[in-house]
């Protein structure tokens, strides 16, 4: 019963939300994490770079959808270093910053998805963010969470990073190799920074 609680108090954020102040952007720059020879979190052959990828591109074309303008700062299976991801990103005006991952821990039981935050502005985003993907992925919810990581931290934009669940986790690794889940957690990724947009 009390999940169930959980469950639809999230579910009602996603769908109602408490009016705030609407964000002011048009455009999102992606970061697929890792790439190259940084393989990122990985399993037998299940490599975080290329489901941070393919998620990242997915959510490209679920924002280009909803009428948002785009920049991805890599589009195939190259290196770049953290600070020419937040150098780029602080390129871009009236933007906001999304750096999508899987994640990894020895613990293999551990499983759920996490935004992580730097500042204010970020920790709305990453609500906004964190309640689509709690309310509508039939994951465990692991929240927003205040993190130190270098691209939200040096990033001039309100930013993010999305740990989209965990590849040393058995059940979600079978579930993310799966593209109609990586479409879930790209769709509500975006439906998280609409909302924010918006206001909600």
């Amino acid at each position: 019963m009390r999940f169930f609680l959980r469950f639809l108090i999230l579910f009602v954020s996603c769908l109602v939300g408490v009016t705030v102040e609407a964000a002011s952007f048009r455009t999102v720059v992606i970061d697929a994490g890792h790439g190259g020879q940084d393989l990122g979190g990985q399993w037998g052959q299940v490599y975080e770079k290329h489901l941070a990828l393919d998620t990242a591109m997915r959510l490209e074309a679920n924002l280009n959808q909803m009428g948002y303008k785009t920049v991805m700062l890599r589009r195939g299976d190259y290196f770049l270093t953290l600070g020419q991801r937040a150098e780029i990103a602080n390129r871009y005006k009236n933007a906001i910053f999304v750096s999508i991952h899987y994640n990894y821990t020895w613990k293999q039981q551990v499983s759920g998805l996490e935004t992580f935050y730097y500042n204010t502005e970020g920790q709305r985003l990453a609500q906004s963010v964190q309640n689509c993907l709690a309310a509508h992925t039939g994951t465990i919810n692991r929240n927003a969470k205040f993190a130190r990581f270098y691209v939200i931290r040096n990033s001039k934009l309100p930013s993010i990073l999305v740990e989209s669940g965990f590849v040393s986790n058995a059940n979600e690794r079978n579930r993310m190799k799966s593209a109609s889940f990586r479409e879930s957690i790209a769709h509500n990724i975006a439906e998280g920074i609409r909302r924010y947009g918006k206001g909600y």
